[in-house]
């Protein structure tokens, strides 16, 4: 029971923070202010760890290397502690578990943005944060948007993205359970 208690808050606070990285990372890439309440919580919760990595890792090709280095960091050791409390000895696969489980939290992030978008749209009113969801959400939408036409003037497309996010998830969450091997007791997100 101590276990999933530590388990679970640790993944609360490591999805929190790492998905706050995340977020800066695609926001640094699309180019867009944090001068909005979205950007200004976003940095709340990553400079303390953003910062000092980016004084010494660089920006490469336009991406904000630190960030994603970041997030990384944090599933690293969300997953060496879980290891070390169950006593698993594959401390090998450690940075892979670790970037499948950034993936995850990649996944988990996209999922959260949608759903958050969709429900503003909902609304009727505008807001900058509904201005800031509806542009991070744009990107990952027009494929689906260009394929699916509205259905009784509804928008399917956040439910279909949705959709395969979380069947993405669940391949990630599959592939990590696989490098761990039958009987181990899943790791965190």
């Amino acid at each position: 029971m101590l276990y999933t208690i530590f388990s679970f808050l640790l993944e609360i606070g490591v999805t929190l923070v790492g998905g706050a990285c995340l977020l800066r990372l695609y926001m640094r890439w699309r180019r867009m202010s944090f001068d909005n309440p979205v950007g200004q919580f976003v940095l709340a919760l990553s400079d303390w760890l953003v910062q000092p990595l980016q004084r010494v890792v660089p920006p490469a090709g336009g991406l904000d290397v630190a960030s994603l280095l970041a997030a990384w960091l944090l599933k690293l050791v969300q997953y060496a502690l879980l290891m070390a409390l169950l006593e698993l000895p594959r401390w090998g696969l450690l940075p892979v578990l670790a970037l499948l489980g950034t993936a995850r939290l990649a996944v988990s992030v996209s999922t959260a943005l949608v759903i958050i978008a969709a429900v503003l749209s909902w609304t009727g009113q505008r807001s900058r944060a509904h201005d800031v969801f509806e542009r991070l959400c744009a990107p990952l939408l027009a494929p689906i948007r260009r394929r699916i036409r509205l259905v009784g003037g509804v928008d399917l497309s956040p439910l279909l993205l949705i959709v395969l996010l979380q069947v993405l998830g669940i391949v990630l969450s599959s592939l990590q359970s696989g490098l761990l091997g039958p009987g181990v007791p899943a790791l965190a997100g």
